[in-house]
């Protein structure tokens, strides 16, 4: 009950505006009002998704994945603009999060922990045990072994296309040399551009991949969705 509890608690508007939004703009505007040294700015702009990560590890007993990822991408950043490295370096590190992901995914896909079901045919949403004992019953387990390979691919390249448009976002945007006023701008530009030019596509292929496995998983199991949803998730379907 605790832990259906602290499920519904999480939110993830907060989640991304203390791992992500809250850093970027730290980054990016508070040495213009407030007199700080620029690793006095990425300290504090790291505060937030260490903070989170660790309120959120306390309170679930799990890593935070998106905490670390920004995180990381915050310290990345900070240490670009800290010590003056070239603005090329931003594009780089910006392609390089969702590229790592997207190998990550290919290499995990014979294994026996593939990141396809972490991220999409995980016991969460669906009741995997369930599916798993029909379709073992009816000699269908390669099927679906075939199906999330397949998937795998697909999110390999939802994972792809981000890391390209990370880099053609960033090649566009950041024109001025690192340390500089005109520098920060951009990044606060790139940041506020990121979800609409970047998410929303994304979005739309993780979709398509979660309909492309629901639908296989139907014809293969005989289950309708909601019978393939775990109890709490059929809860808050009614």
């Amino acid at each position: 009950m605790t832990a259906q509890h602290t499920e519904k608690k999480e939110n993830i508007l907060i989640n991304l505006a203390f791992n992500i939004v809250v850093p970027a703009l730290i980054l990016s505007k508070l040495a213009k009002y407030v007199p700080l040294l620029p690793y006095q700015v990425l300290i504090i702009a790291l505060a937030f998704p260490l903070g989170y990560g660790i309120y959120d590890f306390v309170l679930r007993r799990k890593a935070n994945a998106i905490s670390i990822l920004g995180f990381v991408s915050i310290l990345l950043t900070g240490v670009v603009g800290l010590f003056e490295f070239p603005a090329e370096w931003i594009a780089i590190k910006e392609a390089s999060v969702p590229l790592v992901i997207a190998i990550a995914v290919l290499v995990t896909i014979k294994t026996k922990y593939p990141l396809v079901k972490t991220f999409i045919y995980n016991d969460k949403i669906l009741d995997t045990n369930r599916i798993d004992g029909i379709l073992e019953e009816n000699g269908k387990r390669r099927d679906l072994e075939r199906m999330l390979t397949l998937s795998s691919v697909f999110l390999a390249c939802s994972f792809l296309v981000s890391a390209v448009l990370n880099f053609s976002l960033a090649k566009i945007l950041i024109k001025h040399a690192t340390g500089t006023p005109e520098f920060n701008e951009e990044l606060g530009t790139m940041t506020a551009l990121s979800y609409p030019v970047i998410a929303l596509p994304c979005t739309i292929i993780m979709a398509l991949i979660l309909w492309y496995l629901i639908h296989s998983l139907t014809k293969l199991s005989g289950l309708s969705f909601e019978e393939m949803l775990t109890p709490q998730m059929r809860e808050k379907a009614r």
